[in-house]
C-alpha cells in the first residue's frame, strides 16, 4: 500500500470537509468526501508533525466570484476529476493535524489526485491571503 504523502501546498486530496455552516449547526464531521486543496502546511508540535489548512472544491458556482477560483477543464482532466465545472472555495478552510481521520485514498494505493499548477495555486493563495487580511476567512478546526 502506498504511503500517505507529505502535505505540500497545492496537493489535491480526498477529504471529508466540514463546511463552516455545518460546524455552526453543531456537526463535527463532513457529510461527504470531496476533493480539497492543501493551502498551507506548517510544522507543529502535535503528534503528527504538521498542521494543514485545506480549501474545498465544489461544483456549486459561487454567488460572489471573489470567494472561489474556477478550476480550468484541462487541470481537472489531468487530476482525474470529473468534467463538471468546479471551484476552489477561498472564503473558508479546515485546519487539522496531518493526516487526520478524514483523509481518504482517491484510488486503491493512491492518496492524492496530484498538484494544482503553480499559477492556479498562486491565485488561490492570494485570494485566501486577501480574505484573511480582511477577516473574511472562516476556519473550522478539526479534531485529530
Amino acid at each position: 500500500m502506498a504511503r500517505i504523502p507529505d502535505p505540500q501546498p497545492g496537493l489535491v486530496i480526498s477529504y471529508a470537509y466540514l463546511w463552516q455552516r455545518e460546524a455552526t449547526q453543531g456537526r463535527d464531521e463532513g457529510t461527504k468526501y470531496r476533493p480539497a486543496v492543501v493551502v498551507l502546511a506548517v510544522e507543529s508540535k502535535g503528534a503528527h508533525g504538521k498542521t494543514v489548512l485545506v480549501s474545498p472544491i465544489t461544483h456549486r458556482a459561487p454567488d460572489d466570484p471573489t470567494v472561489a477560483v474556477e478550476i480550468p477543464p484541462q487541470t481537472k482532466h489531468r487530476l482525474g476529476l470529473d468534467t463538471d465545472r468546479s471551484w476552489i472555495v477561498v472564503s473558508e478552510v479546515n485546519r487539522f493535524e496531518w493526516p487526520g481521520p478524514d483523509l481518504l485514498p482517491v484510488a486503491p494505493g493512491q492518496w492524492a489526485y496530484g498538484y494544482l499548477p503553480a499559477g492556479l495555486f498562486r491565485r488561490v493563495r492570494d485570494r485566501l491571503t486577501d480574505a484573511a487580511r480582511h477577516r473574511r476567512l472562516g476556519q473550522v478546526r478539526r479534531p485529530t
